[in-house]
């Protein structure tokens, strides 16, 4: 992507102007399941395994960049934890979170991509003073970097990717009565996952370009969603995984 960055003088060239000039980039990508992984890790050439404390890592190269490929665990307190290890000792340009979410808007299908244009919390209450949603100090929502979200929506491919937000909290959802709380409180929500929003609370605080990549792996409120979830990893993983991979290769 060229944004007219190259004219800076380089003592002023930061990690977010290096992200956007074109060159080799370091991208950190977390998964938080070992199926998501595999997938994922499938698409490297060059792999090697480094293990740091209770990280197990991949790198390894997709086209031009180098990845540093991490599945930090599910939900929020592993999603942070792995977020900030990759952070502070391989120094990414930029993170990606990528893998399945449940959609929650009647406008997505099972494989379709929600990128998030925006990421909060879904179970978060820190009392009078602040939004439903936001921790204290901190901003409601996180905002996806914008040059990353542009990259996202411009993939030429036949999936339909959708930027929207995506709400986070450490609940896998079933209910039909806590979708429509989610919905209620977040109209504009698309998606919900268990991981993004943790990882895009360290992001912005370290000053992280990041963005979350997500495939729609069943519909919370349809008829047997479970069992959507379960024909998706059966049938569709390796097919919608492909677009992952045509967004990483295009960064």
């Amino acid at each position: 992507m060229n944004c007219g960055l190259k004219a800076l003088p380089l003592h002023r060239l930061t990690r977010v102007h290096i992200l956007y000039i074109g060159k080799v980039m370091k991208i950190g990508i977390l998964t938080a399941m070992s199926v998501e992984f595999r997938q994922v890790a499938a698409m490297l050439c060059e792999t090697e395994s480094i293990q740091h404390g209770p990280q197990q890592y991949l790198t390894g190269t997709l086209g031009r960049n180098q990845i540093v490929l991490l599945q930090c665990g599910i939900g929020k307190v592993n999603a942070a934890m792995g977020v900030t290890d990759l952070i502070l000792h391989f120094q990414p340009d930029c993170i990606i979170s990528t893998g399945v979410a449940g959609g929650i808007d009647t406008c997505l299908r099972v494989m379709d991509v929600v990128v998030g244009r925006a990421t909060c919390y879904h179970d978060v209450w820190c009392g009078d003073g602040c939004d439903p949603g936001q921790v204290q100090g901190l901003p409601m929502s996180f905002t996806g970097d914008a040059r990353l979200l542009a990259a996202a929506t411009g993939i030429k491919t036949q999936v339909n990717i959708v930027p929207g937000m995506i709400c986070t909290g450490d609940q896998f959802i079933t209910s039909h009565d806590e979708l429509k709380r989610i919905k209620g409180q977040y109209p504009e929500a698309l998606a919900v996952d268990m991981e993004s929003a943790a990882i895009a609370q360290v992001c912005h605080l370290y000053g992280i370009p990041f963005l979350s990549f997500r495939i729609i792996s069943d519909t919370p409120g349809a008829e047997a969603h479970f069992d959507q979830y379960l024909d998706f990893w059966a049938t569709m993983a390796d097919r919608s995984f492909t677009v992952t991979k045509a967004f990483l290769e295009s960064i």
